[in-house]
């Protein structure tokens, strides 16, 4: 193996620890900036895996819609369970989708090949009353779930034969009125998750048992309205949805402390949500929560430059 061939692999696997998406160096330029959505979808996740294809969730009916980054053209490529129960954040894991089902407090999983649902699950805890299963990260035996109005992060195995697992978080973390625990990211080293509290813009580090402690950031600093969270290498971008921004933290290895180095905005962004990684973009959904939701208001999902 020659040194570059080495060199190549090495730092492939780098990004794949990190939680970067693969390299896509063949995403040009001409690529379309905007993806237009059905009217009325009103999209909240996306995922895009290791080909240039992003997938969005509906927050009407939980639709999932396929688009091809070169092409900009998309589909239905699975249909909801209908009204009520939407699709919230959504992870790829080769073949298949994770899909946060929100209110209905549901997670299922979606053949990406096909569209068939291979797995539903009901996630409510005992006692509960009121659930928001929100956002999704995979780690190496598991999907994990934040769940906005309970706190607790639902371990879902990645074989579909386990039965999941509430894990009650701990710790710093305190659930006030509002949107709690919402976008999860893993830790830089691998060792642990990190959440972010929507209402009061902080950041958790956060055990697998459940043990969060409070990522301190510079000065007085917040992520207030962070929702969907992107780590490459040490770097975590927050999108600060109704603010139309994301901001990036530089955090230290073990994510115990944390900085805002800078904030992106754009002309484009209309309430973004979530957010997911191809060649040298960030692919976002315009949410538009402050525009008042019709079936035939328009929705799209923008392309960035990575800051």
């Amino acid at each position: 193996m020659s040194r570059r061939t080495l060199a190549i692999v090495i730092s492939t696997v780098l990004a794949v620890v990190a939680g970067a998406a693969p390299a896509a160096a063949h995403a040009g330029p001409k690529w379309p900036s905007t993806l237009a959505l059905p009217d009325g979808f009103q999209p909240e996740g996306i995922a895009i895996g290791d080909k240039p294809y992003a997938y969005f969730g509906s927050r009407v009916d939980g639709d999932i819609y396929r688009v091809s980054l070169k092409s900009g053209k998309g589909s239905v490529l699975s249909e909801g369970p209908g009204a009520g129960n939407p699709s919230l954040g959504l992870k790829v894991d080769g073949h298949r989708l994770f899909v946060a089902g929100g209110s209905a407090g549901t997670a299922r999983v979606v053949d990406l090949r096909n569209g068939q649902v291979l797995k539903s699950y009901t996630l409510k805890g005992a006692g509960t009353t009121a659930w928001f299963i929100n956002d999704v990260v995979l780690t190496r035996d598991a999907a994990w779930f934040t769940d906005s109005a309970n706190p607790v992060l639902w371990k879902v195995p990645l074989n579909l034969r386990s039965k999941p697992v509430a894990v009650p978080l701990t710790g710093d973390i305190e659930y006030t009125t509002g949107n709690n625990a919402n976008g999860i990211s893993r830790t830089p080293d691998g060792r642990g998750l990190i959440i972010v509290q929507s209402n009061l813009g902080k950041l958790f580090r956060v055990g697998y048992d459940g043990r969060s402690t409070e990522i301190k950031l510079n000065g007085t600093e917040t992520v207030v309205n962070g929702d969907g969270l992107w780590l490459r290498g040490r770097t975590l971008y927050v999108v600060q949805n109704r603010l139309n921004v994301i901001a990036e933290v530089a955090l230290d290895r073990k994510a115990r402390t944390g900085k805002v180095v800078s904030r992106t905005g754009s002309a484009a962004f209309d309430v973004p949500t979530t957010i997911a990684e191809y060649g040298k973009r960030f692919y976002l959904p315009n949410a538009r929560f402050t525009t008042t939701p019709t079936p035939t208001t328009t929705y799209n999902a923008v392309a960035v430059p990575i800051p």
